[in-house]
């Protein structure tokens, strides 16, 4: 098994006010040459953003984003007719930027931040079409089972949201002293693990809230819970 541990102390930051971000790799001015991606992962960011403050119309191109709200509620508003369509905590959104998209990301509420994981992956091919999806994910599907988020379109994941590559974001709630084997898609793929809180170990390697750990160059491993724990699995090509 190959590891690369990033613990939470030593993610790159940024704090303007209404924006307070963590980076998992290299973005704006947080630069480290040995965290540039992991895999096909190229960004994982853990965003806090003040009420009613939020990001401009800005482009993006050839990049699956995912973004994955976990306390408030997120606007989202782009140029392929969606107009400020809001995303809960509970929902997945995707968009595949593809030729060339337009959006805006503002916190939905007045009162309340919002917290959010946004995802960017490279895709397996470039200049597709940009293409929008949500979808709602039942919270109790996933205790103590693997509940799959986010797939490729090649992929028999029936439930899944879909991106132009052979990824796979998933999510799992495990109790406290239990365990749960993770099985990769193959030799050529890797696992971006995220605790999203709670404490449990993988290899011997400690991981609490927002550590997070890279594996590949195996088949299985296996994840053991000291606490109970949100899990936040993103699997890519290497």
């Amino acid at each position: 098994m190959k590891k690369i541990i990033h613990t939470e102390a030593t993610r790159g930051r940024a704090d303007h006010g209404w924006l307070k971000a963590n980076f998992s790799f290299s973005f704006a001015n947080f630069y480290d040459p040995k965290r540039l991606q992991f895999g096909a992962l190229r960004v994982l960011n853990d965003d806090l953003i003040s009420p009613s403050m939020g990001f401009g119309t800005h482009p993006h191109k050839n990049m699956e984003i995912i973004t994955i709200p976990l306390k408030g509620v997120l606007k989202h508003k782009d140029n392929m007719a969606n107009d400020w369509i809001p995303v809960l905590p509970g929902e997945v959104q995707v968009m595949s930027a593809g030729t060339g998209v337009y959006h805006s990301e503002i916190n939905g509420s007045a009162h309340d931040n919002l917290s959010l994981f946004q995802i960017w992956i490279l895709p397996e091919k470039n200049e597709v079409t940009p293409r929008y999806d949500q979808k709602e994910f039942d919270e109790k599907a996933r205790q103590n089972t693997l509940q799959i988020l986010v797939s490729s379109f090649n992929s028999d994941a029936k439930e899944s949201l879909k991106i132009h590559q052979d990824a796979q974001i998933s999510r799992i709630d495990l109790v406290e002293n239990s365990t749960f084997d993770y099985k990769l898609k193959s030799k050529n793929h890797g696992v971006y693990v995220v605790n999203i809180s709670g404490e449990f170990t993988i290899d011997e390697t400690i991981l609490k809230t927002r550590d997070a750990l890279g594996v590949s160059e195996i088949d299985v491993f296996q994840i053991k819970t000291t606490q109970n724990s949100q899990l936040l699995l993103i699997e890519v090509p290497m």
